[in-house]
């Protein structure tokens, strides 16, 4: 081999992802400068006896898993929130009484730089010890200029302090905060696009997302929103459909959108724009669950219409306070009948391409040495099992986690 190799993972049950499992049984893979080098069958190995080897014992290995929706930098919580809704509360009556995401809101303006790291980064410890090798980060959480750039800062960080790829989105268009309230045009205007702006001009961001919902912003408003994105050369991203269909997802297919997320209220005309646009259809089931939603979102369509589909925690304080792909991928499996193989790819493949990546999702030659040695025999059982298959080794950048 032309490059040397820096490590080898031999028999081990490789799920390439590359068409649909991928599997190859008594296989190896090898890395160098943090890359996939080779996969292949033991049998064909090239093998360097100078480069440390890890005998995987007939283990899974997969790719490394994507989270592409989070919310995980925020502060405080929401518990008494968790308790009002099952006391019969619904997420809109909680939001519109001033809770919500309003109540986390003021709790991370009240945080600093600081506060906001710390409280973030055993949330992330959490991700990484369940297989997360890369994670989307929104803001959201400060809905003014200088808070949600103090949000975004702490995300773009957190690579300093963790062994995870991150990619931070800009959210400001989350919700309407107090000193807008009846305003949402003004905010849009004078908080949403200018701190997108500010952002973009630091380095901070990687996308652009919005929450096109009637408690949030109107089609028109994050249209506004996407227009100056474009004028910036960022990509987007929608909440969309999540309790009502306002057409958010067609709105983000015309905007080349990478994905539309939750999509519960998903109709059959969405679906078609999101087929020809080859936007990403990203299920949130752990959103789904703890607001006891009844509205399933169109998993059998989405699949007849060819739309890829990912899967992430949407880890958030109120709606879904999960930090488990594996977990995610039982809840997709369990509660929208999503089959063990497309839940795999939406937290590798799919997920990979919800958030703009080429260089990862898959085990093939080239791309980045992010795995996820499992014990487990088959990668059915990562959907099966309800978030307990246990991670043996991460392999990130082509290192082991130590």
């Amino acid at each position: 081999m032309a490059e040397k190799p820096t490590l080898i993972l031999t028999h081990a049950t490789v799920a390439t992802m590359v068409e649909g499992y991928g599997l190859i049984l008594d296989a190896a893979v090898i890395c160098a400068g943090g890359r996939i080098l080779w996969a292949g069958p033991m049998t064909d190995i090239p093998i360097d006896p100078d480069a440390p080897v890890i005998d995987c014992q007939g283990r899974l290995l997969t790719p490394g898993l994507i989270d592409c929706h989070s919310h995980v930098v925020f502060a405080g919580d929401r518990a008494g929130e968790f308790e009002m809704r099952l006391e019969g509360a619904t997420y809109e009556q909680v939001a519109r009484a001033g809770g919500g995401i309003l109540s986390t809101v003021r709790a991370t303006r009240a945080a600093s730089e600081a506060d906001l790291l710390a409280a973030a980064l055993p949330r992330i410890d959490q991700m990484i010890a369940t297989g997360t090798t890369t994670l989307e980060i929104k803001s959201g959480y400060g809905l003014t200029i200088a808070d949600e750039m103090k949000m975004l800062r702490v995300a773009r960080a957190i690579p300093a302090h963790r062994p995870v790829q991150v990619r931070v989105t800009h959210l400001a268009a989350h919700a309407v905060p107090p000193e807008y309230s009846g305003r949402p045009d003004a905010y849009i205007d004078e908080i949403a696009i200018p701190s997108l702006r500010a952002a973009h001009a630091e380095g901070l961001i990687d996308a652009v997302d919005a929450f096109c919902e009637g408690i949030a912003f109107s089609p028109g408003q994050v249209g506004r929103l996407f227009d100056a994105a474009r004028d910036l050369g960022l990509p987007v991203k929608l909440h969309a459909e999540q309790l009502s269909d306002l057409k958010g997802a067609a709105l983000a297919a015309r905007h080349a959108g990478l994905s539309a997320d939750h999509l519960e209220f998903l109709g059959a005309d969405g679906i078609a724009a999101m087929a020809a646009s080859g936007t990403v259809a990203v299920i949130l089931p752990g959103a789904f669950y703890t607001l006891r939603e009844t509205q399933l979102p169109p998993i059998a369509a989405l699949r007849a219409a060819g739309v890829p589909m990912a899967v992430a925690t949407d880890c958030n304080p109120g709606s879904s306070p999960m930090t488990s792909l594996p977990l995610a991928m039982n809840m997709a499996c369990t509660l929208f009948r999503m089959i063990p193989a497309e839940a795999l790819a939406g937290t590798t493949t799919h997920a990979a391409r919800a958030l703009g990546l080429t260089d990862r999702g898959t085990i093939a030659p080239g791309q980045r040495a992010d795995l996820c040695l499992w014990d487990a025999a088959h990668p059915a059982e990562l959907g099966y099992r309800i978030g307990a298959t246990a991670l043996h080794t991460r392999i990130f950048g082509g290192r082991l986690d130590t």
